[in-house]
């Protein structure tokens, strides 16, 4: 054992190894607090990463990435904050070595619970989270540039990208917008699109 972290699951393992690196040649996109540069990762302990790792989050969706700032900045808060300013940003991405874990069945055979996945509240991911970050560490020991995996908030896909393993020129940005989450907000939930 390395720093405290647990030994990798040899089924987890062996079930990634067996699968085949694909390419991801598109655009994503990403929300993040104004004046903020879109392209710079985190270690924040999310969903897929575990702290120990940089990772960009991105999805292939427009509502996507607008879904899952939304449920970030309304989490546990009954007023959301209107005075911090967001951005949406469109990415062109040209990735070599990417995990596709979007496909039907593709989680729960690495034991992740499909149930429950994206529906957990804030304070329930424990319940969650060691799972997928377990998949996200081990995709990153093998060297993948990113993992496709479901958005947890909208019908779309995620792209986390694992800065570590890629060169800046693999992700530029194309446009960008301010975005006001709330009005968004309304107007999903008006027809009916919300989680």
């Amino acid at each position: 054992m390395t720093g405290g972290r647990p030994p990798r699951p040899k089924a987890l393992l062996d079930a990634l190894e067996a699968e085949r690196a694909t390419a991801f040649a598109g655009r994503v996109w990403r929300v993040v607090t104004d004046g903020s540069d879109p392209l710079r990762p985190g270690r924040s302990g999310g969903r897929w990463d575990d702290g120990s790792f940089d990772a960009l989050y991105t999805s292939t969706q427009r509502d996507g990435a607008l879904a899952e700032s939304w449920f970030h900045l309304s989490r546990g808060q009954p007023v959301i904050p209107s005075r911090i300013s967001k951005r949406l940003f469109l990415i062109e991405a040209g990735l070599t070595r990417v995990l596709d874990l979007s496909g039907d069945g593709k989680l729960a055979a690495l034991g992740l619970n499909m149930a429950v996945y994206g529906k957990l509240s804030y304070v329930q991911r424990v319940d969650e989270y060691p799972t997928t970050q377990q998949i996200a560490e081990a995709a990153f020991f093998y060297e993948y540039e990113a993992i496709i995996v479901p958005n947890a908030r909208w019908p779309a896909s995620n792209v986390v990208v694992f800065t570590e393993h890629t060169r800046r020129e693999q992700l530029a940005v194309v446009d960008s917008e301010p975005i006001d989450l709330a009005a968004w907000y309304q107007t999903v939930a008006s027809k009916g699109r919300t989680d």
